[in-house]
């Protein structure tokens, strides 16, 4: 039963090509996991942010390859351990057979696991068999911030598959404070941030300054300055960084993660785009 949960899952998504259809698995493989730390307690201590979480909560329309959480209060001796554990217990009763690996160090405030798995692809009917040799394992990488900036607010939301579970989510404010640091201070560029700046602009998005604020004191080249923060500050420093950026390579760098029906807006990305959604920054 079980099994089939997932294989009606992934034909809902009417995948149109081989890669969706492994970036579909992936993603189910997430709803699984989320749903497994859900009820094994994972969040009275955490809340669920980043890409993936904007995507199942919000109607992104890209896929995401990681799960990315923040503690509500800092907490240096937390363990992932008890819950990949429950995790491993849950996704084996839906056909999983995994690979779980704990790759935290004590000292790293940042804790990852990894959760590989190669053996579901197998037992389902899928559409397009791999002409490219054996099909790929499906990865996902948890990371947990055990030390995050103050001012981040949260919200219940429910999800229903596989089964109904409450997820504690930044709200959307924080979440896109959380991008507009990314954009300011993450050494490389990254195509999925800019997608998701064209989103949260095109739906007028507020942005939880405090969080930011905090955000640039604690890292980044803002890291423990007097920082006074308002919109046109932010506006000209996101200008200052959209004038450097080679546009068809960051295109290029998210193409993978974008449904083939949105691929021809991607050739529209340039320079003048992204200014012009600066106005809607607020």
């Amino acid at each position: 039963m079980s099994i089939r949960m997932i294989q009606e899952r992934l034909l809902s998504y009417s995948c149109g090509s081989e890669q969706e259809e492994e970036l579909a698995l992936r993603e189910i493989t997430q709803e699984v996991i989320l749903v497994a730390l859900s009820r094994n307690g994972f969040f009275g201590h955490a809340m669920f942010q980043g890409g993936t979480c904007l995507r199942i909560f919000h109607g992104l329309n890209r896929f995401s390859e990681d799960l990315d959480f923040v503690l509500e209060e800092p907490a240096h001796d937390f363990r992932l351990t008890p819950f990949l554990n429950g995790i491993g217990s849950e996704l084996e009763a839906y056909g999983y057979h995994l690979e779980i690996k704990d790759r935290s160090s004590s000292e790293s405030t940042v804790k990852k696991a990894f959760i590989k798995d190669d053996s579901l692809g197998n037992v389902l009917q899928l559409s397009f068999a791999s002409r490219r040799g054996p099909r790929k394992k499906i990865r996902v990488k948890l990371e947990v911030d055990t030390n995050p900036p103050s001012g981040s607010r949260s919200e219940l939301r429910y999800h229903d598959f596989p089964f109904v579970a409450s997820v504690v989510v930044q709200d959307r404010p924080s979440l896109f404070a959380g991008k507009l640091h990314a954009l300011l201070c993450r050494e490389y560029v990254k195509g999925r941030d800019w997608y998701d700046f064209l989103w949260y602009t095109a739906q007028r998005s507020e942005i939880n300054y405090e969080l930011l604020l905090s955000a640039l004191e604690q890292t980044g080249p803002w890291r423990g300055e007097d920082l006074q923060i308002n919109v046109k500050w932010l506006r000209n420093e996101l200008a200052a960084v959209i004038k450097r950026i080679n546009w068809r390579a960051t295109a290029d760098d998210v193409r993978p993660f974008v449904p083939d029906s949105e691929q021809p807006s991607l050739d529209l990305w340039n320079e003048d785009l992204f200014l012009s959604q600066l106005s809607k920054v607020r």
